[in-house]
């Protein structure tokens, strides 16, 4: 059995992704409140992995955990695209004229802004999770209230659904990735045939057309660019570390691509080789 850290609780859509990457395989999810504490959880079991959101079609990047991937010692072995619809859950019997408060993560709030302005009756109440306010309408048996969170949660709680894809952009999707200790990694990850995607991370020295040169000399080897994020480095002003997404048709072409590019470069760390994701659940 694997064990699986997630932050949130059963039913989260993190909790959802892990079972749909782990598909037909039996696992065991380690609930966190917070991602700090899911790498810290990770850091002190070598034996766990760990499904972390790394990224929001409206949201943006999730910043924070660019951060904690590449101060850990974790690998990237792969990644899961998402898409997040959420639903309005009640205990079973009401209906949505009797209800009288609406809970859920401040996101996914914002989220079904438009849903939620159509029933002025329900007052907004933010709480930690969304999966967390389905459990707490369930085990609370709290009457008149409701939760916006995913159709999972709501059936894993045996609440009743009385909407279902309230959200207000139907084009929501977020992206996961699977994480392990290196030498789990090295025993359970992606084969080489099977690698077509790398997550890097460096610096640039701060001068004319740094980034330029690093950019022109992947393009030169046909590597494609999927994303790149950059944050200021603290203590060095105007300078930034470059999170990149790089996908390539050729595991050989990509080594010889990285090792051009390092004289140009600082704070090299590979994240993680791993396969791309071809499905959006």
């Amino acid at each position: 059995m694997k064990k699986i850290t997630i932050q949130g609780v059963a039913g989260c859509y993190h909790d959802a992704a892990a079972h749909l990457y782990f598909d037909k395989q039996e696992i065991l999810t380690v609930e966190c409140d917070t991602f700090p504490t899911m790498f810290e959880t990770l850091a002190n079991d070598a034996s766990l992995l760990g499904v972390v959101a790394i990224e929001n079609t409206i949201a943006g990047s999730l910043l924070q955990n660019h951060e904690l991937l590449r101060q850990s010692n974790l690998h990237i072995i792969g990644e899961l695209k998402l898409r997040i619809s959420h639903v309005l859950a009640s205990l079973p019997g009401q209906n949505i004229d009797e209800l009288t408060e609406v809970n859920s993560h401040p996101m996914a709030l914002m989220q079904c802004e438009q849903f939620l302005r159509r029933h002025p009756n329900l007052k907004i109440v933010e709480r930690l999770d969304t999966a967390g306010s389905a459990k707490e309408i369930a085990e609370n048996n709290l009457s008149g209230h409701a939760a916006v969170c995913g159709e999972y949660a709501a059936e894993l709680y045996g609440l009743s659904i009385l909407e279902k894809s309230i959200e207000t952009n139907k084009r929501n999707f977020t992206r996961f990735l699977v994480v392990a200790d290196p030498l789990l990694a090295s025993e359970i990850g992606p084969s080489e045939h099977e690698i077509d995607k790398a997550s890097i991370v460096f610096t640039l020295p701060h001068t004319h057309g740094a980034l330029s040169k690093v950019l022109t000399i992947f393009s030169f080897y046909d590597i494609n660019l999927s994303k790149i994020q950059s944050t200021p480095i603290i203590g060095r002003e105007w300078e930034y570390r470059f999170y990149v997404d790089l996908t390539f048709d050729s595991l050989v072409r990509y080594h010889q691509a990285i090792d051009a590019v390092r004289p140009l470069i600082k704070d090299l760390k590979v994240l993680g080789e791993y396969s791309e994701a071809k499905i959006t659940y």
